[in-house]
């Protein structure tokens, strides 16, 4: 018998107790893009939402922005230790070895168990569900997961499609061994992949690729698809959602989300006019930004849904406790 089962106790649950992001101070407008873009200002806007990205520079690397946000995620959860770091990202400084352990010799945790997950856009979730797995099964009392990503480095520069689209950026949070009826626990993270569209989002020749329209499609069907189950999971219909945080692929594929799933504009967290696309930092980004500006409240319900190359999707339900955010 688990300890999670024990004399009655309610079953173990991981729980969200710290938050943090960091962007790079670079930002770069549209105006900016245009000036060597075969595109408009107006366009970029139109199309994707966004007037403005961060992008790191060739100074700083994925674990520097992975460090920076993982930091001040333990430093929002009072700095207690953790047993593992699980990093999500699609630009890891070397293909070998992972950036994960480098970042937790960085945050003072060498020893600890430090890995990488790669699910492009859907990396959070799935970096997500590895660390709830991690301390479902007593491995761990408590887990940083970091998202961070230079997803600039893989575009094509002339690449009027891409390059307007994507920015930089890490996002954090700590969980740690709770009970599934307390603010912050994570509910079921249902996850998916359909390996048979891979060249739907891919790198080739060194460059990021995307079928545009064809991803659209597939985003919008798999996104609300996966925030139904989670959403059934925990019990709730979807007017009872009070925050839905997409991943911030584009302002016109989150309202697409919405629209499917009924959910109002009014209770959709949005930050991409900002920051762009972040890829599998686009959530940890989003959900520290709405705590910290206070757009987030406790015992709000959040219903949290991504996509990202692979094809790969998910969702997942949380409850939002109170969290201290550290600047």
């Amino acid at each position: 018998m688990t300890a999670g089962t024990a004399a009655g106790r309610p079953p173990d649950a991981a729980v969200i107790c710290g938050i943090g992001y960091w962007l790079p101070p670079l930002a770069v407008s549209n105006a900016e893009l245009c000036a060597r873009l075969d595109t408009t200002e107006e366009w970029i806007t139109r199309r994707t939402g966004i007037r403005s990205r961060r992008v790191a520079g060739p100074g700083l690397s994925t674990a520097d922005l992975a460090t920076e946000a993982g930091a001040r995620a333990l430093k929002s959860a009072g700095d207690q230790e953790v047993q593992a770091v699980v990093l999500a990202t699609t630009t890891p400084d070397r293909t070998c070895p992972a950036t994960a352990p480098e970042v937790a010799a960085r945050l003072g945790l060498s020893g600890v168990a430090a890995f990488d997950v790669a699910a492009v856009c859907t990396g959070f979730l799935y970096a997500l569900a590895s660390a709830t797995g991690l301390i479902a099964a007593g491995h761990a009392d408590r887990v940083l997961v970091v998202a961070a990503e230079r997803f600039t480095t893989l575009l094509d520069p002339a690449d009027r499609t891409t390059v307007p689209i994507f920015g930089d950026g890490a996002g954090a949070v700590v969980l740690r061994r709770g009970t599934a009826a307390e603010p912050g626990a994570v509910g079921r993270v249902v996850l998916g992949s359909d390996g048979e569209q891979q060249d739907l989002i891919c790198v080739t020749d060194g460059y990021f690729r995307m079928q545009g329209r064809a991803v659209f499609r597939q985003a919008v069907e798999r996104m609300a698809e996966a925030a139904r189950a989670a959403a059934r999971s925990a019990g709730w219909r979807t007017d009872d959602v009070d925050r839905l945080v997409a991943h911030q692929a584009n302002a016109r594929l989150s309202a697409a989300v919405a629209s499917e799933l009924e959910i109002p504009a009014e209770r959709q967290a949005q930050n991409i006019q900002d920051v762009g696309n972040t890829a599998a930092a686009s959530i940890p980004v989003l959900l520290g930004q709405a705590t910290a500006e206070g757009t987030l409240t406790p015992g709000d319900r959040v219903l949290i849904t991504a996509f990202g190359g692979g094809l790969t999707w998910g969702a997942t339900t949380v409850v939002w406790p109170e969290l201290k955010t550290a600047a």
